[in-house]
């Protein structure tokens, strides 16, 4: 997986692409959480994500966590419709915010 940072004023956009599971999530984790120091508006663009699974998953519950405990916003945009079958399935449709 590899992880592009673009910065635009207060907004970071993370660019993933590959396959965000339990070999990579920490990767992901290591980049997302640190940001919020950073920028209030965080943007995950999962347009070329192919695979995520429950460790992926739980990096996005804490990423989102961190956003609520910091007064920040992290948006997913770009999403599949096999990354967005796996989010309604598991209820984190309703807890993100997805553009």
């Amino acid at each position: 997986m590899t992880i592009n940072k673009i910065q635009e004023g207060g907004k970071l956009t993370l660019s993933i692409e590959g396959r965000l599971d339990t070999t990579t999530s920490s990767q992901l984790h290591d980049a997302l959480i640190p940001a919020f120091d950073e920028s209030k508006e965080i943007v995950l663009d999962f347009s070329k994500v192919e695979y995520i699974s429950s460790a992926g998953l739980r990096v996005l519950l804490i990423g989102q966590k961190t956003a609520n405990s910091k007064g920040a916003a992290m948006k997913l945009c770009g999403v599949s419709e096999e990354i967005m079958e796996v989010l309604e399935m598991t209820g984190f449709n309703d807890m993100l915010t997805i553009v």
